[in-house]
């Protein structure tokens, strides 16, 4: 085999992932004709066809998927040596690869901003994702570190806890149970539960809440994201489960209130990890000791308002016990 550009490797990358050389020029700010050049002397460098046409897309041919997986593997050991280099002179530079769960969208591009405003030459490419689509990201080296709620047991990871996660049940300030002075699992039983679906966090959580309880989970509605849950509650159709992140903006307006129920919210563990087996990039291990050391304080100002919320919500009894360990 002769002897591949990284230009070459670039536009090969490209055209598998958009299965067009039109939109891979678009991508690489070049012309079609220079991407077909470059896929051209690759092939004749590899001594076989790399891709096939297919209708009007193009698709890889089996040495074609053999060279995209050493592809990916060549260019990304380059950029990380670029990224040491940059490191010996002190600057921390590169691309932060980082997968998060739906719900941790909301808490991390504050954390962004604060750690790219300090680092001007890092990128971000953030994936988001349900639970299993970010595990299965991590194991495939898709992304370099990963927040979640619970480290996968599936996977051997670094997993450094860096805050605390409220999730709770919650309904509208209209809603027939925020009449009640207590609420029990039972009662939300008997309501209209909407909840995400199956491989999310929240959903986990709650149907590990009613399996401890010793409670058949009754679910009303299941629906794949928290911002339609979120119009469903407010509009008075059902009781939700959701991170109390995920709602903050409809708390402090006055849409959502927690229900008055014992244990609620019930709070978990927000975690930052990566592969044991995989070396971390100085970028990655750079943001994994931001989160760690100024997670929480960053957390706890996103959720003053959680806080107010819970001193509302919380039945009678629990406040005068409350107040008693004060």
């Amino acid at each position: 085999m002769y002897h591949a550009s990284f230009k070459q490797l670039q536009a090969l990358l490209l055209v598998a992932r958009h299965e067009s050389v039109s939109r891979a020029a678009d991508a690489l700010h070049v012309t079609q004709p220079a991407v077909s050049l470059q896929l051209r002397m690759l092939e004749e460098a590899a001594g076989t066809p790399l891709t096939r046409r297919v209708g009007r897309g193009i698709q890889l041919t089996a040495a074609g998927e053999v060279m995209v997986s050493f592809a990916e593997r060549i260019l990304g050991l380059w950029e990380e040596a670029a990224d040491e280099v940059a490191a010996l002179k002190g600057v921390i530079s590169g691309t932060l690869r980082i997968g998060a769960i739906t719900t941790a969208e909301y808490i991390l591009p504050p954390m962004l901003v604060k750690f790219t405003t300090e680092r001007p030459d890092v990128r971000i490419k953030l994936k988001v994702g349900n639970r299993n689509e970010i595990v299965n990201m991590l194991a495939k080296h898709e992304v370099d570190l990963a927040i979640m709620g619970t480290p996968p047991h599936e996977l051997r990871t670094n997993a450094s806890r860096f805050a605390r996660h409220p999730m709770a049940f919650v309904a509208s300030p209209d809603h027939p149970l925020m009449n009640r002075k207590r609420i029990t699992l039972a009662d939300i039983m008997e309501t209209n539960l909407l909840v995400r679906e199956r491989g999310s966090g929240t959903r986990t959580a709650v149907e590990r809440l009613f399996k401890e309880a010793g409670y058949p989970l009754r679910i009303g509605s299941e629906l794949s994201s928290n911002e339609a849950i979120k119009r469903m509650v407010v509009a008075g159709l059902g009781v939700a489960f959701l991170s109390m992140h995920a709602c903050m903006l409809e708390v402090e307006a006055g849409l959502v209130r927690m229900l008055p129920m014992q244990g609620n919210p019930i709070e978990a563990d927000w975690y930052v990890m990566h592969l044991i087996d995989k070396p971390v990039p100085i970028v990655a291990a750079a943001f994994q000791d931001f989160v760690i050391e100024s997670g929480q304080a960053e957390v706890r100002a996103q959720l003053r308002a959680f806080h107010k919320e819970a001193v509302k919500s919380r039945p009678k009894s629990d406040k005068a016990t409350a107040a008693v360990r004060r």
